[in-house]
């Protein structure tokens, strides 16, 4: 059998597509080849139904939805991807887009919430990690391609999209009309929850994240002079791109390895080191991750826990383990597919598994009942008393136009810091700082 035997009547291009794998099959094992007779299988189904099928079929689209199959059983995170689905991947992590701000995923074919974007529609409106995504405006998301879910979330900025969603615990499903916007690029913002202590909030890993980190870093330490000690919180980080995370460890790591790729092809092999390039940063640190922290999120905290250059506070990560690769195809189309797996710098591959926090902390706010007074507290003490002198350090400090702070500025802060303090998984990881710190003294002393 010859591809010249078949008759396609409908498609030119169906023979194209065939002459090109038929190339590929050498002549003498043609008609033996394993890969073959499924070829052959193939281009009978095909040809079984362009002829007889009860309607008219494209004989491309049959064949485009065959690749689609073929790449998306693979795994998770390989697709075939239309020339707007390819289009949109690359905004991702380059331009702004319109959206309701969700990483997704496809779990056993289920559309699941990796995690919310922090500023976005989806995370003010009480979005969490792990929702199963069951409808999109009303249609079922059964059997829907993962690029095919983002587009119907994406759209014109204020327009609404209603998506329902089966949660765990709650007995019915959910809906939510978000109304799209744009979603914000800067990925780094930064704190201080007490004096000396600093928090950088990191949302996902952009073309310029690690050049914001810097910056961050750069304002912290100045405003703290000197800063004792970090918070880095990576909770509902989906990950984006590799060598931003790779440059943010190498921050605060000044040698060995950061992350290590291995993959089938020994030209996908890879290990990433870290440079001496910042000495100074030699303070404390605490990461908090969740199960929203993934990808780029996981090797950041895997590095860093390796080196026992910080402690990993929270739950469970993710654990995508896995590096996909992007290769454009012709007339726009895109295939993304995975080539290698990650494995941190003591050789641990997370996939499926996840990065382990050194102390688990669930997450949730300090009850009101905690934040208020005990009885002890509300005693009138000598500060309180009429005319009470001034502590010794206030009453020295001079009071000019000069050195009056911007009030409105500093009760920003305040009230910033206060909020971030209710997060038991901040308020945690503070006191092991401030811990660490006067634990250091009295060794010192």
């Amino acid at each position: 059998m010859t591809i010249r035997s078949l008759s396609f009547p409908k498609c030119l291009g169906t023979l194209l597509f065939l002459g090109l794998i038929y190339l590929f099959v050498p002549a003498a094992h043609a008609e033996t080849d394993p890969p073959y007779e499924s070829l052959k299988l193939f281009v009978a189904v095909l040809e079984e139904l362009e002829n007889n099928y009860v309607e008219d079929v494209d004989a491309e689209t049959l064949i485009h939805n065959a690749i689609k199959g073929m790449v998306e059983n693979l795994d998770p995170h390989s697709s075939f991807m239309p020339p707007q689905a390819f289009e949109d991947l690359q905004d991702d992590t380059k331009g702004e887009f319109s959206g309701i701000g969700i990483v997704i995923t496809l779990q056993d074919g289920i559309l699941t919430v990796v995690s919310p974007i922090e500023g976005t529609p989806a995370y003010d409106a009480g979005i969490y990690a792990g929702d199963i995504i069951v409808k999109i405006d009303g249609e079922s998301t059964k059997g829907m391609a993962l690029w095919e879910a983002v587009n119907r979330m994406r759209g014109p900025r204020h327009e609404e999209v209603m998506i329902t969603v089966i949660r765990e615990d709650e007995p019915a499903p959910m809906e939510f009309t978000l109304k799209r916007d744009l979603i914000p690029m800067t990925s780094v913002r930064s704190a201080l929850l007490a004096s000396g202590y600093g928090y950088i909030r990191v949302t996902n890993f952009r073309m310029n994240t690690h050049e914001e980190m810097g910056k961050q870093l750069e304002a912290l330490e100045a405003e703290a002079s000197p800063l004792k000690g970090l918070v880095i919180d990576l909770r509902d980080n989906p990950g984006g791109l590799l060598d931003q995370a790779i440059k943010m460890a190498d921050f605060f790591l000044n040698a060995g390895t950061i992350v290590s790729i291995k993959g089938r092809d020994q030209k996908d092999n890879q290990d990433y080191q870290a440079h001496p390039d910042r000495s100074d940063i030699n303070y404390p640190v605490v990461v908090l991750i969740n199960g929203g922290s993934a990808s780029a999120s996981e090797i950041v905290a895997g590095a860093l826990q390796d080196h026992a250059r910080a402690l990993i506070l929270g739950t469970p990560s993710f654990g995508k383990g896995s590096v996909q690769t992007v290769r454009p195809l012709k007339d726009g189309y895109g295939l993304k597919y995975t080539i290698a797996r990650y494995y941190t710098p003591n050789g641990r591959s997370i996939q499926a598994k996840g990065i382990q926090p050194d102390i688990e902390v669930d997450p949730g706010i300090l009850e009101e009942t905690r934040k208020k007074a005990s009885a002890f507290d509300r005693m009138i003490k000598e500060k309180d008393l009429p005319h009470s002198l001034m502590p010794e350090e206030d009453a020295k400090a001079p009071v000019s136009e000069e050195t009056v702070p911007d009030v409105s500025e500093q009760q920003r802060q305040i009230k910033e810091s206060a909020k971030l303090l209710q997060d038991v998984q901040v308020k945690r990881a503070l006191d092991i700082l401030i811990s660490y710190g006067v634990f250091s003294n009295l060794n010192d002393k």
